[in-house]
């Protein structure tokens, strides 16, 4: 069995050392037979995109020395020649701009002056050929990264004016990571200024440029082209909506089938399928994330992996600000579909308040799939969560809207209510309290104790000043759910019990109580506090229904 190349998006690198590829060579094909002078394909991060670049670049490259065997075996060399013909028959300038996601405008234009300098570097060779003089200072200029902002908007023309004298060849331009610093700067507060130079700096590359053959584009989300690439001719954008390029990306049903084949895990299909499969891509389903396959390959263990590989920030953001999705988050966690308009011509500005643009950003960046087209026209679609690693990462987000919520005066209010005993209070509270918490998650009627158990011991980590806050320890004949304990003895002292209404044995939520209070006493759970002097003691239980609570204290 070859190796497994995670985190390899080297072309190059994984042929040499015949690393695990599922081979996507044909994107090179539809390449070629798209007319578009301009493509940008849209998909989610670690789906493929890196290395599906690097791949044009080592096929077209006419630098490239060691082409014909890289791509050796391979399904573009099966090809017509009109195809096979194009190997090694263009300059090519390639670069990423996936490390240009900075703090601040002035940081970004420092990077990108960097990444050009590194780029330049890589083409020294042109300074043994033919060129103004103009040109040459600026190309020298570069080299020590030492370019006025104005000039660092040109550079990329110029470079494939050299580059075509210099090979007497069109060249292609291949642009990977596009829109990292406009989400950035979106993150960071400086969008505005970033927009402006992105606009200026496309701008001057594609419009009116006779140097080029073709260019192509990859990210994450499609940005507005009046925002971006308003100076671009036949510009063309693929989304995950569209079925050219459809199956480029990602790992298809046919090729999973062979994955599993091939690493012998035939018994985990189901399994695997639940967590990373369910994406869909034009009109391509069942499409699985590459990244998670890789690293469950690797260590065969079933769990988040793409949602871990950098930050959701831009997500995060977006649905913490926004008003109008909170509510379809809980239908989606359910497992139902929702039926939303999505935009995805990204218009980050102001995302937050343009449902039609968050439903379309969390489509593209692969957080939603769409299960139906209800009306194409007016763009409405049945949308669904993919998966369970992207469920996953939606409770946590939730879960973090929950904690904001109630860190702050809601759950003062709620424990003062508690230990000064305004018990009425406290419970109608509670009660709103566990609607709102438990509305996101799955919580059936037969849900474990233990999970109402952790979530309330969470919310009484707030008495730690005052109390100690014990759970599940011995005292008389057996183990207590929480025992309050406050440090100051004459203080109102506290033993709590769970239950879930189990179908079986008890029809009603009443019944559940009774349970909870005849085990208190058969248990003798409050002996341990009056054994050492604790007086004020109350005995509450918490009877749980899937999202219905019922409290008694006596």
């Amino acid at each position: 069995m070859t190796g497994i190349g995670i985190g390899t998006s080297d072309f190059k690198k994984m042929r040499v050392n015949d690393y695990y590829y599922i081979d996507k060579t044909m994107y090179i094909k539809d390449i070629i037979d798209n007319k578009s002078e301009v493509i940008l394909v849209t998909r989610p991060r670690r789906f493929g995109k890196t290395l599906n670049m690097s791949m044009l670049k080592y096929y077209f490259d006419c630098r490239a020395k060691d082409s014909q065997e890289l791509f050796k075996g391979l399904k573009i060399m099966s090809q017509e020649e009109k195809y096979t013909s194009k190997l090694g028959a263009y300059p090519v300038i390639y670069l990423t701009l996936k490390d240009a996601g900075i703090m601040n405008y002035e940081m970004m234009v420092m990077q990108l002056k960097t990444i050009m300098m590194e780029l330049f570097y890589e083409h020294r060779n042109l300074l043994e050929g033919e060129m103004a003089e103009g040109e040459r200072n600026i190309f020298n200029k570069i080299l020590s990264a030492n370019i006025t902002d104005i000039e660092l908007i040109n550079v990329l023309k110029m470079l494939s004016k050299i580059m075509y004298q210099y090979y007497n060849k069109p060249v292609i331009l291949l642009i990977d990571e596009y829109d990292v610093p406009l989400q950035s700067a979106y993150v960071e507060g400086y969008y505005e200024e970033a927009i402006k130079f992105f606009k200026i700096f496309y701008g001057m590359t594609f419009k009116d440029n006779p140097y080029l053959e073709k260019t192509v584009l990859t990210g994450v989300s499609r940005v507005a082209k009046e925002s971006i690439f308003s100076g671009a001719n036949n510009f063309k954008v693929f989304t995950v909506l569209d079925n050219e390029f459809a199956d480029d990306f990602g790992i298809t049903e046919e090729e999973m089938d062979k994955v599993i084949e091939d690493f012998k895990i035939e018994d985990k299909k189901e399994e695997i399928r639940k967590w990373y499969d369910g994406y869909k891509i034009g009109n391509v389903e069942g499409i699985y994330n590459p990244w998670s396959i890789l690293n469950y390959l690797t260590d065969k263990q079933l769990k988040p992996y793409w949602v871990n590989t950098s930050s959701n920030d831009l997500i995060k953001l977006v649905l913490k600000k926004s008003s109008t999705v909170k509510d379809k988050m809980e239908s989606l966690l359910k497992g139902e579909t929702i039926e939303v308009k999505i935009d995805l011509e990204t218009v980050i500005v102001g995302i937050e308040n343009n449902e039609d643009n968050i439903w379309g950003l969390m489509l593209g960046t692969g957080y939603l799939k769409v299960t139906e087209v209800v009306d194409l026209p007016s763009k409405i679609y049945k949308v669904a969560i993919p998966n369970h690693e992207i469920k996953h990462l939606f409770e946590e987000i939730i879960d973090n809207w929950f904690r904001n919520k109630v860190i702050g005066n809601d759950l003062q209010s709620i424990l003062k209510d508690l230990v000064t005993l305004n018990l009425k209070e406290y419970e109608k509270k509670f009660e709103k309290l566990v609607v709102e918490m438990f509305s996101y998650m799955d919580v059936g009627e037969n849900t474990a104790e233990n999970f109402y158990h952790a979530f309330v011991l969470g919310m009484l980590v707030g008495l730690k000043d005052t109390y100690y806050v014990n759970s599940n320890r011995e005292s008389g004949m057996g183990r207590y759910d929480i025992m309050l304990e406050p440090k100051d003895k004459n203080g109102n002292s506290f033993v709590m019990e769970f239950k879930v209404l189990e179908d079986k044995e008890e029809k009603t939520i009443e019944e559940t109580i009774e349970n909870a209070k005849k085990q208190i006493e058969e248990k003798g759970y409050e002996n341990n506090l009056r054994e050492r002097g604790f007086k004020n003691i109350t005995k509450m239980v918490y009877a749980f229904k899937g999202k219905e609570v019922k409290m008694e204290v006596y």
